[in-house]
């Protein structure tokens, strides 16, 4: 009978790296523009402003943005 190997610490098999459908990250993005920019369109509406909308959008694009990075990266080899 084969005796078989146990897994290593560090392995370079592509299978081990995060895999992602593009469209997650489109995804990602799409809904923190729409969920900002809801929030910051009802901020204005509240508010009687008209800029609190584009804030809302431009902190939502960064964080899906960052979710994407965060979702995506290789995992960390410090240990």
């Amino acid at each position: 009978m084969a005796q078989q190997k146990p897994p290593t610490a560090h392995s370079d098999n592509i299978s081990d790296r995060p895999q992602g459908d593009p469209w997650h990250a489109f995804g990602y993005i799409v809904a923190g523009v729409f969920v900002y920019g809801a929030l910051g369109w009802g901020l204005d509406r509240w508010l009687g402003t008209t800029f609190i909308v584009a804030i809302g959008i431009l902190l939502g694009a960064g964080f899906g943005i960052y979710m994407t990075w965060a979702r995506f990266r290789p995992p960390s080899t410090d240990q």
